[in-house]
């Protein structure tokens, strides 16, 4: 079989494969080539300028043709990478190899034994997925989560003052907004968002053990700590100078465990919002064409919210592998981070399907205040918080008590509660106060709190 959408084996690159193209110039094979490309040909311009490893110095020109090969590089150039790997059976190797073939065809063979100076595969590979993973972040995920936060602030700002029944292990409790609710998940979200994008991202560029063994060897009179680390900045990355031969992924781990917080805060509200349609909290808007159900033609199932669920999963179950093992590496290194690694476009493929998915969930909802309205006139029992709370300020003793054996287990109507309320011995104002109050309106400060957050 050829590799098509349909005989691909992960769905990312088979059934999803249109909805995450952002991706696959970054995260792909093909991105990690590039990249890989990119670190090279910029260590070579960096070295190149330094007139004690090249006296000759770098023209504009020569400067302009290697980057050149960046600007030119496509799947033909990538191609040409993968073919010199299957001879050198090492693909980093490669990646040199052809640079140097570049080199000799620009008239630029002088620069050739500066290709690679200095470096072990993991400094290459080490910045290569911390810049795949730093505009992945900055370009892809970050505009997606922030796309979902604002529209639930949106959903949040016009509900502010929708009243609803909240539900404390599943039974009726003090009543809220639904807005509120939203407003509570928008906070959450954002706080992970903004660690995630806080998050340092570092880089070493220390050679073999860490140790810049072959830089000071062949260059004793250069501070190489001072020089590797002005260009590990220059590629807007932090430096790590204290590593083994790998950079040890602890960023890593640390941003991926953010970004599992925040899958794991949407995997909380897709389920609540799944309920809440279940309850007729919102109805979702029909599309024309589509099937709810092979043999139910009434059907109109909350899919997107259940799709977005069980890709945060998947998402989450690598993130929280990665995040376990990248940072453990037997002695100086050890290659089982490489297989790992290799699995970040999967982390984010699912993770982005997901926030699409919630996205288009959202966009079908409509809130439904005759039902919200008819749950909340149907339990009247909620408000006995209220009374035994005012009792308690004018020192009835056993207000709880009292509103417990009145209230537990038994169905409470409006008329039950306030023929309680004219018997109690509080002040008229107070007693009055109690009388006014609905189930609809005992909401606390939920309005305002939602109405804070714009």
């Amino acid at each position: 079989m050829n590799l098509t959408t349909l005989t691909a084996l992960s769905p990312l690159d088979g059934r999803y494969h249109s909805q995450l193209t952002a991706l696959n110039p970054l995260l792909s094979e093909y991105g990690l080539i590039y990249f890989r490309c990119y670190v090279e040909i910029h260590w070579l311009i960096f070295l190149a300028q330094h007139n004690t490893v090249n006296p000759s110095g770098l023209t504009a020109k020569e400067k302009q043709q290697l980057l050149e090969i960046l600007s030119n590089f496509d799947e033909k150039t990538a191609q040409t990478i993968k073919s010199l790997e299957r001879k050198t059976n090492h693909d980093v190797k490669a990646v040199e190899y052809f640079l140097q073939e570049q080199l000799t065809s620009k008239n630029l063979g002088r620069l050739i034994p500066l290709t690679h100076f200095g470096c072990t595969s993991e400094d290459i590979n080490n910045l290569s997925y911390a810049l795949m993973f730093k505009q992945t972040r900055d370009n892809v995920i970050e505009p997606q989560m922030s796309a979902l936060i604002e529209r639930l602030k949106t959903i949040a700002n016009e509900t502010c003052d929708l009243a609803m029944l909240s539900r404390t292990h599943g039974q009726p409790a003090s009543p809220t907004t639904l807005g509120k609710e939203i407003a509570n998940v928008v906070c959450r979200l954002e706080r992970q968002r903004q660690q995630l994008v806080n998050n340092v991202i570092f880089g070493k560029w220390n050679g073999a053990v860490g140790n810049f063994n072959a830089h000071r060897i062949a260059y004793p009179e250069i501070d190489w700590l001072a020089f590797n680390e002005r260009f590990v900045t220059k590629l807007n990355l932090s430096w790590n100078a204290y590593t083994t031969q790998i950079e040890p992924h602890d960023w890593l781990a640390e941003s991926l465990h953010a970004l599992i917080r925040f899958n794991t805060i949407l995997i909380d509200l897709n389920r609540d919002l799944w309920g809440y349609i279940s309850l007729e909290y919102f109805t979702q808007k029909p599309r024309a064409n589509e099937v709810g159900s092979s043999t139910m033609p009434h059907k109109i199932n909350p899919i997107d919210f259940e799709n977005s669920e069980g890709n945060l999963g998947l998402a989450n179950a690598l993130a929280q592998h990665c995040s376990e093992k990248l940072p453990i590496s037997r002695w100086q290194r050890d290659l089982s981070d490489s297989t790992v690694l290799r699995n970040l476009g999967s982390i984010f493929g699912y993770s982005l399907l997901a926030y699409q998915s919630h996205l288009k969930g959202l966009q079908k909802l409509t809130p439904n205040p005759s039902v919200l309205q008819q749950t909340l006139d149907a339990h009247w029992e909620v408000l006995t918080e209220a009374v035994q709370s005012v009792m308690r300020r004018y020192n009835i003793t056993d207000a709880y008590e009292q509103l417990k054996a009145f209230s537990r287990g038994k169905p409470i109507t409006a008329d039950h509660l306030k023929r309680f309320i004219k018997q109690l011995p509080i002040p008229s104002p107070e007693k009055e106060r109690l009388l006014n109050l609905t189930p609809a309106n005992y909401t606390g400060y939920a309005i305002d709190l939602c109405r804070k957050l714009s």
